[in-house]
């Protein structure tokens, strides 16, 4: 019987409790506001981060408080920007969607090796081990951590075994820039066509000793070049995304070192 009696002044207890903590969570819910929802249905629920919040939530809080724009969701890209300016009525300035570009089409053929390398397929592994086991200690080390870490999948390998970026794929989250020991990926408008594939500032000479394709700085795009958009700094050519495009097949076509490739 006295089992029993606990058994029910617990349920009870347990039954009162329910019932307080039903009437608490209806009296002190807090409502969102409908814009908010409305902003938050329309985010594309990737959550890479690569607007600067945490997650899809997060950006879509910070655009309805005022504090951050509506054109950085790089996946929802611009019919996101103009949908959240619609529910919150405002005149959306879109920018051009970033991609992620590597700077580098070295490979075993074109590339010298300092030293044979057994170990885990990670690039900031072997980074750690004098820079890499290339000549080059500027260039991609070919251990596919960046399309280990895409969430979208448009990292691969080309042809000529070359890490290569899909920009139709690309979502633009910047998670491969950051995992990157070299530098080598960086962010770049989606419209751009010719881009320097080359991360190497060292001089023209020793450029030439560790790898076929690289940039020597010899600035044929630029003198031999009309209005060219690039420009060599650090003994690096990189085309200016503000100039004129109009002749940079041009240069292209001039490179020496074949460096400067159509995308």
């Amino acid at each position: 019987m006295a089992i029993f009696l606990s058994f029910a002044v617990i349920a009870i207890l347990g039954l009162i409790l329910g019932i307080g903590l039903a009437f608490a969570d209806k009296k002190l819910k807090v409502e969102k506001d409908e814009k908010l929802l409305l902003l938050e249905e329309a985010m594309p629920g990737a959550n890479c981060g690569g607007c600067g919040y945490a997650g899809c939530s997060a950006y879509a809080e910070a655009v309805f408080k005022g504090e951050a724009e509506p054109g950085l969701c790089s996946p929802g890209g611009q019919a996101l920007a103009e949908k959240m300016g619609e529910i919150l009525g405002l005149k959306v300035d879109v920018k051009e969607k970033m991609v992620a570009f590597i700077a580098c089409r070295g490979n075993s053929e074109v590339t010298k090796k300092a030293y044979e390398y057994k170990g885990m397929e990670d690039c900031n592994a072997l980074s750690l081990l004098l820079g890499g086991n290339l000549e080059c200690k500027e260039g991609c080390l070919h251990m596919g951590s960046c399309a280990k870490v895409c969430p979208a999948g448009a990292i691969s390998l080309d042809s000529e075994n070359s890490y290569v970026v899909d920009k139709e794929k690309c979502i633009g989250c910047k998670k491969c820039v950051a995992v990157c020991p070299n530098g080598v990926i960086r962010m770049v408008p989606y419209s751009a066509e010719y881009l320097v594939a080359c991360n190497n500032t060292e001089s023209g000479a020793k450029v030439r000793k560790s790898c076929q394709r690289g940039c020597i700085g010899c600035r044929i795009c630029v003198n031999k070049v009309d209005s060219s958009p690039f420009v060599v700094e650090n003994n690096l050519s990189h085309n200016d995304y503000l100039k004129n495009q109009e002749n940079a097949a041009k240069a292209a076509e001039l490179c020496p070192a074949k460096c400067i490739i159509k995308r």
